[in-house]
């Protein structure tokens, strides 16, 4: 097997192996963008904006987008599993390499340690005699065994589960679209038609942006609700390391993120729509049981708890995978304890995978303790983190093009289009999101966090780089 090359040292990486294909690839792609965003979250999202989510859901995929070009053009020339924090420690600093890597696996640490503490919810679903803590340990060692068995486990596990997930979005858009043209009448009494689509107050009841009854809503504070869909996205850039053919692999994923996100969220929402109002989304049930349950179909919701059920299960499978990586990466760097760099002979980053797996026990048993805390804040914040981390990337990826000149960029077999403007725009963008954020209760504390986690960041970068030994 090919070894990966560390470009941050020009150095063999000792170990990682190029055994991921394509279909892994392409389906880990499609998983990132389809969670229990899409099928719990798209509810609140709807009654912030009405059918105007449609327009969110457009305008932030294209966001996303963008940013996955620029991640991507670094990928092709340089794949490696470090991604964004290799690119930032080459091309920016050190210091940006550190606090990239370490934001990202504190994301994905609160991201794991919420679904680890939800997971439950929908055993218990079937099972309710079975305590959350237990279900909780139970996936915990699962996935991690999964992912030290090596790469190709944990490509072939994020495959099936991807495919569970885009299954049951199909599914339900081939249902929707029998009962639109069928006709059929709900068991509301409410007929079908692609009119309800503005038919309940125009297309934009809410408007942009409006207090209402001391909330605010409208089509951009959807945008928030959005934005946190689509974290998780940037797993392709991870990937790279480890797959076979990063050349072809990674631009065709990211290429066709666009065209999921029309499909599974555009497509899909807009069919849900379109048999149920939008006015009847409540958020007491997901979306998308609400159109099984329209057309009398009741096993929607034992439907609907396994997707989800494997949805959680999959962020916590690639969260595991990409902090593993980050942490063999910034050992790699020196931005974290050398004995990260262990890589067994499967080319699994054990050290890394463990410690990433034992953080995050100590992370769920806080969140048990204190779940409100862990349910309001912590996802927030980790919107914040991803923010964060979108922002470097397009920041990385302008530093990237300074230090190749404009020749080799040129050459470069996967740019990023218009790359002189888009990266300033998507960064405003950004900016955006974080403002808005503010209007939102639950969305408002990582406004105050965020910052000071980026600070704590700087200065643990500080401590590290006055504690190092003089090099030799």
């Amino acid at each position: 097997m090919t070894n990966q090359v560390d470009h941050a040292s020009g150095a063999p990486s000792g170990g990682l192996h190029r055994v991921l294909k394509n279909r892994h690839i392409q389906m880990i792609a499609l998983g990132g963008a389809i969670g229990t965003g899409l099928f719990y979250g798209s509810s609140e999202s709807i009654q912030l904006a009405g059918p105007a989510v449609l327009l969110a859901y457009a305008v932030g995929g294209a966001i996303i987008y963008l940013v996955m070009r620029a991640l991507g053009e670094m990928s092709v020339d340089h794949p490696t599993s470090g991604a964004f924090s290799d690119y930032a420690y080459r091309y920016w600093s050190r210091r940006a390499g550190f606090v990239s890597g370490w934001n990202y696996w504190f994301n994905y640490i609160a991201v794991s340690m919420v679904e680890l503490a939800v997971v439950g919810t929908f055993v218990h679903y079937w099972l309710p005699g079975i305590p959350a803590w237990v279900t909780a340990a139970f996936f915990l060692v699962a996935i991690t065994a999964i992912n030290l068995i090596g790469v190709r486990s944990f490509g072939e596990f994020e495959f099936w589960f991807a495919l569970i997930k885009v299954a049951a979005v199909i599914g339900m858009i081939v249902l929707g679209l029998i009962v639109l043209v069928w006709g059929i009448t709900g068991a509301d009494g409410v007929r079908p038609s692609v009119t309800h689509l503005w038919n309940h107050g125009g297309f934009v009841p809410l408007g942009l942006l409006q207090n209402v009854d001391g909330q605010w809503v409208g089509l951009l504070m959807a945008l928030v609700v959005v934005m946190f869909s689509f974290g998780g996205v940037e797993l392709i850039g991870i990937t790279a390391g480890e797959a076979d053919d990063p050349e072809r692999s990674i631009p065709k994923a990211i290429n066709q993120v666009i065209w999921r996100i029309l499909i599974f969220y555009i497509g899909a929402l807009a069919v849900i729509m379109s048999v149920v109002p939008w006015t009847a989304i409540d958020g007491e049930m997901s979306p998308f049981v609400k159109i099984f349950d329209s057309v009398g179909i009741k096993v929607a919701a034992d439907l609907l708890n396994f997707v989800c059920l494997t949805a959680v299960i999959s962020v916590y499978n690639s969260g595991l995978y990409s902090n593993g990586r980050m942490l063999y990466s910034l050992a790699r760097q020196g931005n974290a304890p050398r004995y990260l760099r262990q890589v067994a002979t499967n080319g699994v980053p054990v050290a890394g995978v463990l410690t990433s797996s034992a953080v995050t026990v100590v992370a769920v048993v806080v969140v048990f303790l204190w779940p409100e805390f862990a349910f309001q804040y912590l996802m927030s914040i980790a919107l914040f983190a991803g923010i964060v981390n979108w922002t470097m990337v397009m920041i990385t990826q302008r530093r990237f093009r300074r230090r190749i000149g404009p020749e080799r960029a040129a050459a470069l077999r996967f740019r990023l289009p218009g790359a002189s403007w888009v990266g300033i725009a998507v960064i405003a963008f950004l900016a955006g999101v974080v403002v808005l954020m503010l209007f939102s209760p639950g969305y408002r504390v990582a406004v105050v966090v965020g910052p000071l986690w980026v600070v704590t960041l700087l200065l643990a970068y500080e401590i590290k780089r006055r504690l190092e030994r003089p090099q030799a």
